[in-house]
């Protein structure tokens, strides 16, 4: 359907939203490192059974001429959940979350500027006031 990534997107902010509070409540006795390891394990095996229920395989795409472009995001990935579960280990929720959310008014911005998506008024207004939020939580 047209908007199933609506509902989609919705339930991904739901389930989400838990993943701070319950990795703060985890890492008070589990390192972050292996919490990444741990829960990034998890979704592995899960994603794992999902495509072979689906009987769908990625060995295909190890040769994919985009394949270099999810190698470089998995270093990313890697690098951005490691120092996230770090700051959240160390730091408030309240604060770390909002400053690591500000990933979504960035990749709006790289959305518009490198992939041409259209800039509106209400976009522009939306990533500034973003912006704002993520200040006035983070003081």
């Amino acid at each position: 359907m047209k908007r199933d990534y609506l509902v989609l997107s919705l339930l991904a902010f739901a389930t989400y939203s838990l993943v701070a509070p319950l990795l703060k409540i985890a890492m008070e006795s589990i390192p972050s490192t292996t919490a990444v390891f741990l829960s990034n394990g998890l979704m592995t095996v899960l994603l794992g059974a999902l495509m072979a229920y689906r009987g769908t395989s990625p060995w295909q795409y190890l040769s994919h001429p985009k394949a270099p472009y999810i190698a470089v995001w998995g270093t990313f990935l890697a690098v951005g959940l490691l120092a996230y579960y770090r700051a959240l280990a160390l730091g408030p929720v309240s604060v770390v979350v909002p400053v690591y959310g500000l990933f979504i008014a960035i990749s709006s911005v790289i959305g518009i500027v490198v992939l041409e998506e259209s800039l509106t008024l209400r976009k522009g207004l939306g990533i500034g006031f973003a912006v704002l939020a993520v200040v006035l939580m983070s003081l």
